[in-house]
């Protein structure tokens, strides 16, 4: 081969290796804001405060959530559904923490997160099993859809 090709590729090689190494920190960089909005989620569902904890959600009519064989739209639907079950009366939130995450980017502005969840409370602890769809907005990434489900 003639120096000039062999530099030729060289250089593209390096190129390459170079976009790699940037779309692996841009997905990893992606991956810790993901982490970072389940992790506010916990600690606000811990100080006992709904309203934080919905701000991981998309706070849209459109946004989706499963459990319990009931299919909720909406972010103000889906509020009231969490109050109903846990700050209602006779119910308490419980000490929530979430484990076993596998966060996967499905592309720039989506990612798709599986998990468990363990809920310890006085009348008998609740955990699970979850998927949740998440899209990059303006103002961060948001739980665009939500199936959780308790064994």
């Amino acid at each position: 081969m003639h120096k000039k090709t062999l530099f030729v590729i060289a250089i593209t090689l390096s190129l390459l290796q170079l976009a790699g190494a940037r779309q692996k920190e841009s997905t990893d960089s992606e991956v810790k804001q993901v982490r970072a909005v389940l992790d506010e989620q916990v600690a606000a569902w811990n100080r006992g405060d709904l309203e934080a904890f919905m701000k991981g959600y998309w706070k849209s009519a459109d946004l989706t959530f499963f459990s319990g064989g009931t299919m909720v739209s909406g972010w103000q639907e889906t509020l009231d559904r969490y109050n109903k079950r846990y700050k209602s009366a006779g119910n308490e939130m419980g000490k929530l923490d979430f484990n076993d995450l596998k966060i996967e980017m499905l592309g720039p502005k989506a990612a798709f997160v599986r998990g468990r969840f363990h809920l310890k409370m006085s009348s008998g602890d609740q955990q699970g099993i979850f998927t949740l769809t998440f899209k990059k907005f303006g103002d961060g990434w948001r739980i665009i859809h939500d199936h959780t489900s308790t064994n």
